[in-house]
């Protein structure tokens, strides 16, 4: 009975402890440079936080998380400053672990399901995860070593996989088959690898160079990667099977972008967000004439959306020097797809959001971007997203003086790829007819996850859907059943 009533005492003591916050830049000097958000925690910080976790007997925030990382043991490994031996343990589940702490919406997986967050707040996993990536980054970084993680290098023997994408998915699942000891070479058709990790993310959010260290330990498991190779145009599925390869996993993510079809969108200054954020990201655009991909910095710009992807657009708007960014989306704040952090950041930074408003025409003088004519709309029954359906309130058009606007309404799969694959079944909306557990498609040998199976969504389920097809292309080449 004693001993009972101090494990209670302890438990009792771990939950009144407050979270953890973040360090973060302050809103006045984040919003004129492209340095990270959050700075990370301090050891303290994390032994801290790690110690209000309770450690429960059937810890719920696992199967919240869509790669099944072992939460439990590594927070407790934290808490006996084995810090390397937490970055491994998470590792056995997750590729990409200082990327994940940083864009994964924890809030709505294993956080959620934190049992500590059903009287108080749960614990900051995500920022854990975090803290124990980034400190084996700099562990590394001080001994002027190169390899994220691990100076031991993997050398490959079985058969040849092929890998089409190399954004979270597929990096996953080439990190997987590489366990397995399979020959995995990824196909990127852009200059870098990464996917919407290099293009999509801001550096603000995720910098570049994590990114790059993450490649790198792939690199170090004998994972191959050649870029510029757009499969449907520079090689086929067909010259893939030929050269040897035993498998295919499609991972090319969802990346053609979405408009509204209304007057004026082919205007110069009208960009999707996919260029927009490419320009920036991947091209350094906002480092021009130093990088010489140009971007229009406009004074007064307006976003059109209300996701991520929206705020991301809208942030980088302001820091490449917008007076005035407005966020235009038709809904309420409380629809937003966006995570409830983004908002936070962006209001910090004074974006100006325009809610219950929807575009019905861009207007332009001389070809170039003038005004965005918006009208009111108010939440009428809810649709088949269960959120309420915004409706025009008739006579409400009023018009924003804009030199630019950003599409950020969605985006849809590039048929560059699958149309090129024939009896690959497709969807109705185009995107490929996949197994959501194996991630088989119509096509003996040909798997495919991610984006191009589920439309977009976040990095974290996509590396769950890669993990998911390695397990199922190491049975089938095993086996040779389909």
């Amino acid at each position: 009975m004693v001993a009972k009533s101090e494990s209670n005492k302890k438990r009792t003591k771990k939950v009144r402890i407050p979270r953890t916050s973040m360090p973060e830049q302050d809103p006045g000097a984040r919003k004129k440079n492209f340095e990270e958000v959050a700075t990370g925690y301090t050891q303290e910080d994390a032994l801290l936080e790690a110690s209000r976790c309770i450690q429960c007997k059937n810890p719920t925030c696992i199967s919240g998380c869509p790669v099944e990382i072992d939460i439990k043991s590594f927070i407790k490994l934290i808490t006996e400053k084995k810090f390397e031996e937490a970055l491994e343990k998470i590792r056995e589940k997750n590729t990409l672990p200082a990327v994940c702490g940083r864009v994964c919406p924890q809030e709505d997986q294993c956080e959620k399901e934190c049992i500590l967050g059903i009287r108080y707040e749960p614990v900051a996993i995500g920022r854990l995860e975090r803290y124990v990536a980034d400190r084996e980054l700099k562990r590394l970084a001080d001994q002027g070593k190169e390899c994220a993680y691990s100076e031991v290098t993997r050398k490959c023997t079985k058969e040849k996989v092929a890998i089409v994408g190399s954004g979270p998915a597929g990096l996953t699942c080439a990190a997987e088959l590489s366990k397995k000891g399979y020959r995995v070479t990824i196909f990127e058709a852009l200059h870098k690898a990464g996917g919407v990790l290099v293009y999509g993310i801001p550096e603000f959010r995720l910098p570049k160079d994590i990114v790059q260290k993450e490649i790198d330990y792939l690199k170090s498991m004998d994972v191959n990667i050649s870029v510029n190779a757009v499969i449907g145009k520079t090689l086929t599925v067909e010259d893939l099977i030929n050269d040897g390869f035993k498998a295919i996993f499609i991972a090319t993510g969802a990346g053609l972008p979405h408009f509204m079809g209304i007057p004026g969108e082919n205007l110069n200054g009208v960009y999707s967000a996919n260029e927009y954020l490419t320009r920036s990201n991947l091209m350094k655009a906002y480092k021009f004439p130093e990088c010489d991909t140009p971007i229009i910095r406009g004074k007064n710009v307006a976003v059109v959306g209300g996701g991520n992807v929206a705020m991301d657009s809208a942030r980088t708007a302001l820091r490449l020097g917008a007076d005035h960014v407005y966020l235009i989306y038709r809904r309420g704040e409380a629809e937003m797809p966006a995570r409830n952090e983004e908002i936070k950041h962006a209001r910090e930074e004074g974006i100006d959001f325009k809610l219950l408003n929807n575009p019905v025409e861009i207007m332009g003088r001389d070809g170039w971007v003038d005004k965005i004519r918006l009208i009111k709309m108010k939440l009428g029954e809810p649709d088949q997203s269960g959120r309420r359906r915004p409706v025009p309130v008739s006579g409400s058009e009023y018009d924003i003086d804009v030199d630019v606007v950003i599409m950020a309404i969605g985006q849809g799969p590039n048929p560059l790829l699958t149309s090129r694959i024939k009896g690959l079944k497709l969807n109705s909306r185009g995107y490929i007819d996949a197994d959501p557990e194996t991630g088989k498609t119509s096509l003996k040998g040909v798997f495919a996850g991610g984006d191009i199976v589920t439309g977009a969504a976040t990095v974290i389920l996509a590396m769950g859907a890669g993990r998911k097809a390695a397990k199922h292309i190491d049975q089938y080449i095993r086996t040779g059943k389909w």
